[in-house]
C-alpha cells in the first residue's frame, strides 16, 4: 500500500476509486488512509431492505461517498423498480449512484442490460439523483450522449477503455471526443482501469493527454468533473 500511495503521488492522483474489493475491504482503506480513497457501496438491487440499510450505514458510519450498482451482476436493468429503494435512499443521502452501463459478453444473460436506455428512465424518476452512467455506454456511445445531454444530473465515465481508441476513427467514441469537448464537457469523468487494461498509470494517463481536447476540458476530465460530483472540491 505505501508503494501504490507514493505511485498515486507520483503521478498526481488525488483520489482513488478501489474496484475489485468487497464494502468491508473498502471500509479499512477508507479508515486507515483517510482523504485518499472514494469509497463505492457496492449493493445489490435483490437484498431488498437489507441492502438499503447497507448502504446507509456504509455512507453514514463509514465514509462511503457513492452507491454503486451493476446490471451485470445483477441480472436485471438499472430501470428495474428493484432498485427504486437504493436510489431513493441515495437520494435521501445526497450521494451518486454509478451504475454499469455498457455491452456485457456474459453468454448468460442478455448483451444489452447495460443499455443506457434504462439510465434515462432512473433520471427520469429520479430527477434529484446524480448519475454517473459507467462504462461510457459502449458501443451505444451515440445515446449515452444524448441522454447526458438530456438530463442535468446524469454523467458519465470511460472505465474499462482506453483513451488511444477513444480517439480512433471508426472506434464508435467519435460523437464523445466532439461532445465531451463541447456541450457536455462538464459532465465526463475519466476512468483509467489499469488493472484491467494491463496498463500503467503513466501510460493511461499519457494517453488522455495525448487525445485531441481543450487544456481546460482535459482538466475537467481528470479532476474537476469528478471532484464535484463526489463533493471534494
Amino acid at each position: 500500500m505505501k508503494d501504490y500511495l507514493a505511485m498515486l503521488d507520483r503521478v498526481g492522483i488525488v483520489r482513488s476509486v478501489p474496484f475489485g474489493a468487497s464494502n468491508d475491504e473498502v471500509a479499512e482503506l477508507l479508515r486507515g488512509y483517510p482523504g485518499r480513497f472514494i469509497g463505492l457501496a457496492r449493493i445489490s438491487g435483490l437484498h431488498g431492505m437489507s441492502g438499503v440499510r447497507e448502504l446507509e450505514r456504509r455512507v453514514r458510519e463509514q465514509g462511503f461517498q457513492a452507491l454503486g450498482v451493476s446490471a451485470l451482476v445483477d441480472a436485471i436493468p438499472a430501470s428495474d423498480r428493484r432498485y427504486y429503494p437504493l436510489y431513493a435512499k441515495a437520494v435521501e443521502l445526497d450521494i451518486p449512484v454509478r451504475i454499469y452501463s455498457s455491452m456485457s459478453y456474459a453468454t448468460d444473460r442478455p448483451y444489452d442490460l447495460g443499455h443506457p436506455r434504462h439510465l434515462d428512465q432512473v433520471a427520469i424518476d429520479f430527477p434529484e439523483l446524480t448519475i454517473i452512467g459507467g462504462l461510457g455506454g459502449w458501443p451505444w456511445v451515440n445515446e449515452m450522449v444524448a441522454i447526458v445531454r438530456r438530463h442535468p444530473r446524469l454523467y458519465l465515465d470511460t472505465s474499462a477503455h482506453r483513451a488511444r481508441y477513444l480517439g480512433q476513427p471508426g472506434s464508435g467514441w467519435e460523437m464523445l471526443l466532439q461532445f465531451g469537448n463541447t456541450l457536455i464537457q462538464d459532465k465526463v469523468l475519466v476512468g483509467l482501469s489499469a488493472g484491467l487494461v494491463g496498463q500503467s498509470y503513466e501510460t493511461l494517463l499519457g494517453e488522455y493527454m495525448a487525445l485531441p481536447l481543450k487544456d481546460t476540458v482535459r482538466e475537467k476530465w481528470l479532476y474537476h468533473n469528478a471532484a464535484r460530483v463526489f463533493g471534494i472540491e
